[in-house]
């Protein structure tokens, strides 16, 4: 698939507007694979990703991926900054201290995602920078000069995602997770249609910091274990600490993957809020209906499903096509909660 966003980050070091050297030691923060990386990675190229599904495209192309990488040191740093603006800048910030002095920063964004922003913050940052517009996004790139960075600046805009108590106290959490300061609507509609007599083994799907499971622990006595299964290494790191209360009580397990390749299962029951944005706006219900059918799949015969969505994305078919029984709880607020059943001859 194109990635016009990866492109444009590479341009200046493809036309040589940015010269880092003949073997610079470089750092991709947010890193993602694509053909034009392959085509011009430098043979030091440490790339940084918590994303699973961005992780395991880098893996299957070859790359070295950390969820998190603590040296420093490089002479080129990439990065490819979040939606949220405090995670973004944060990234920035970080994108900054991980470079040499004398060394480049490169970042790039969407213009829908807030490329005139991202040129003004590492502008703010670095005290001066260039720009490159091409295929709808902005590549914006600048040398670390100890006499012109903005100290204050960096070092605030450093804490900016470092995680913190949210919702009077009750969890702990971080900009750039999704919903990150709140309670989603949609998740509080499918715990109040969830049974108390939920028991056994279950699995969350798309954990985020832990809310569903959490719940669910809270509500149904009977519930054993969970698996939280979270694509985003920073959300799931939260969770453990949000279900922190229920270690050794029950048992817990956080899974750092992407669910549409499967589950572990054999499952009594699964939740989900299956996402339905990945790196755009644009919705994508194939995310979803992988969700679904991994559902499906890890459910032991007889098992429940419950899931809640937009009203507008088109999941029934899917659900039909993978489960015995399908029912809708709810449809409220612009969300509907669904029940399926996987049928005793394992469909």
């Amino acid at each position: 698939m194109s990635d016009p966003v990866l492109e444009t980050l590479l341009l200046p070091l493809l036309s040589g507007e940015v010269e880092p050297g003949s073997d610079p030691k470089a750092l991709f923060m947010r890193a993602r694979a694509g053909q034009s990386l392959r085509d011009l990675a430098p043979a030091k190229l440490v790339c940084e990703q918590s994303f699973a599904p961005d992780r395991d495209a880098l893996q299957k192309s070859g790359f070295e991926v950390l969820a998190e990488v603590a040296e420093t040191g490089f002479d080129l740093v990439l990065v490819l900054p979040g939606r949220q603006r405090q995670e973004a800048r944060a990234q920035l910030a970080r994108a900054v201290s991980k470079a040499v002095t004398g060394g480049q920063v490169i970042a790039c964004s969407a213009n829908t995602e807030g490329a005139k922003t991202l040129e003004s913050d590492l502008s703010d940052l670095l005290g001066r920078t260039e720009k490159l517009t091409k295929n709808k996004c902005r590549a914006v790139w600048g040398t670390v000069q100890v006499e012109n960075l903005n100290q204050d600046l960096l070092e605030k805009w450093s804490r900016l995602d470092k995680p913190r108590t949210v919702l009077e106290g009750a969890y702990v959490s971080r900009p750039g997770i999704f919903a990150w300061d709140r309670v989603d609507p949609a998740s509080a509609l499918l715990v109040s249609h969830l049974p108390e007599t939920l028991k056994g083994r279950g699995a969350d799907l798309g954990a985020g910091f832990g809310y569903l499971s959490r719940a669910i622990l809270e509500k149904a006595p009977k519930v054993a274990a969970m698996d939280l299964y979270e694509a985003e290494k920073r959300a799931l790191d939260l969770a453990e600490q949000n279900l922190s209360a229920f270690k050794g009580k029950r048992a817990l397990n956080g899974i750092w993957s992407d669910v549409t390749k499967g589950l572990e299962g054999p499952y009594d029951f699964v939740v989900s809020n299956p996402p339905f944005h990945q790196a755009g706006r644009a919705d994508r219900v194939d995310v979803g209906q992988g969700f679904i059918r991994s559902a499906a799949g890890g459910l032991r015969p007889g098992g429940d499903f419950f899931m809640v969505a937009n009203r507008h994305l088109p999941y029934e078919q899917t659900l039909s096509d993978v489960f015995a029984n399908v029912a809708q709880l709810a449809d409220e607020g612009g969300y509907k909660v669904i029940r399926a059943v996987k049928g005793k001859g394992g469909r």
